[in-house]
């Protein structure tokens, strides 16, 4: 696993269940792909293959524009490192779950 990436998937709509709907469809996406993600209130984090997450990114926009937003903004993190392994979700997070 040589990156781990955050996704914060915004559409811009006012109806708030149509938005809800919209993330819903792109969380859906996301674990379609079987790479190893952690949801959490403000972003989705998803982690393995560079190449793989980078398209999981490119097509988050296109499934959120397909499930009706007329507007996206996404906010993308990379942690990428060519010549080894990042740290996982669990070993970043394990310690603060209760």
């Amino acid at each position: 696993m040589d990156a781990s990436v955050a996704i914060q998937v915004l559409p811009m709509m006012e109806d708030e269940k149509k938005l809800v709907s919209v993330v819903d469809a792109a969380i859906e996406y996301i674990q379609s792909t079987g790479v190893s993600y952690e949801v959490s209130a403000f972003e989705t984090t998803i982690e393995g293959d560079y190449d793989q997450l980078m398209d999981i990114v490119k097509q988050i926009n296109l499934m959120a524009a397909k499930a009706g937003a007329p507007h996206i903004m996404t906010y993308v993190k990379i942690d990428y490192k060519p010549e080894g392994q990042v740290l996982g979700i669990h070993e970043k997070i394990d310690k603060y779950q209760h």
